[in-house]
């Protein structure tokens, strides 16, 4: 069965694009904000729009990583009943294992997810300082 051989290849592969992606405009956010000069926007809503470029992408990958993850588990735990019913006399033991290695894709999706969720709220944090300086700034004008 060639889902059995490939499955875990797929997920992961998956889920590793999306960790570098994440990784990526994870950096690409930082230097952003380490080099934004406020002063020189006019329009609020034209800082605003510059601060939440790529914010998407990392709210894309934090909510959706877990599913991915939970996708690969399905699938692993549906191959291993798949066996299991095919009555190759399957032991106790290539179940569990069968079961244990499904899992895995889970704990991976919570591992790229989590991460991407503490970045996420932290930019959106600094997305909010960011704008109340512009505001404040431009208030005493």
């Amino acid at each position: 069965m060639w889902i059995k051989e490939y499955m875990d290849y797929a997920v992961f592969s998956v889920l590793g694009l999306m960790s570098f992606l994440a990784l990526a405009y994870a950096i690409e956010r930082w230097l952003y904000y380490r080099s934004c000069k406020i002063e020189t926007y006019k329009d609020i809503n034209i800082l605003e729009i510059d601060l939440t470029k790529n914010l998407t992408i990392l709210y894309i990958i934090y909510s959706n990583a877990p599913y991915v993850g939970l996708l690969g588990t399905v699938i692993g735990i549906m191959v291993t009943f798949f066996d299991m019913g095919n009555g190759s006399g399957i032991e106790t033991n290539n179940i569990l294992v069968g079961l244990s290695m499904a899992l895995k894709a889970t704990a991976l999706g919570l591992l790229v997810a989590i991460p991407t969720l503490g970045i996420y709220t932290a930019y959106l944090r600094k997305v909010d300082v960011f704008l109340n300086k512009w505001k404040s700034v431009n208030a005493t004008s």
